[in-house]
């Protein structure tokens, strides 16, 4: 599996940003996609989940309300869509695909695991 971002930048305070992530390879087994972040010197946090094969939706409370997460899966490709970003928002941000004795996660109600990871983005809100 294969992960590649794309889509960050620096934003001011209010501003909008799409992140996207396609993926390749065998995804077979990967039923969720993941967005998550991370700040320097700070752990790496959950923002949103998808459920591959229902679109079902799950956010982090930093998330809630501000970012939405989507799909394409005719293009293997997920989305972040950020809007009211804020300084604290400030972050590498990584797509992540689900992978059966990953490092477990909770977004929401969801709890699961992540096992493959992208290289990254960064968001950097000024």
């Amino acid at each position: 599996v294969q992960l590649v971002e794309s889509g960050g930048g620096s934003v001011q305070a209010g501003g909008s940003l799409r992140l996207s992530c396609t993926s390749s390879g065998n995804m077979r087994s990967s039923h969720y996609m993941g967005w998550f972040r991370q700040a320097p010197g700070r752990e790496r946090e959950g923002v949103a989940a998808i459920y591959r094969s229902g679109s079902t939706a799950y956010y982090a409370d930093i998330a809630k309300g501000r970012f939405t997460i989507s799909q394409d899966n005719a293009r293997n490709t997920v989305y972040l869509q950020m809007t009211s970003l804020k300084p604290e928002d400030t972050a590498m941000y990584y797509c992540a695909a689900h992978e059966a004795g990953g490092t477990w996660y909770r977004l929401g109600p969801l709890r699961t695991q992540f096992g493959y990871w992208g290289q990254g983005t960064q968001v950097t809100v000024s």
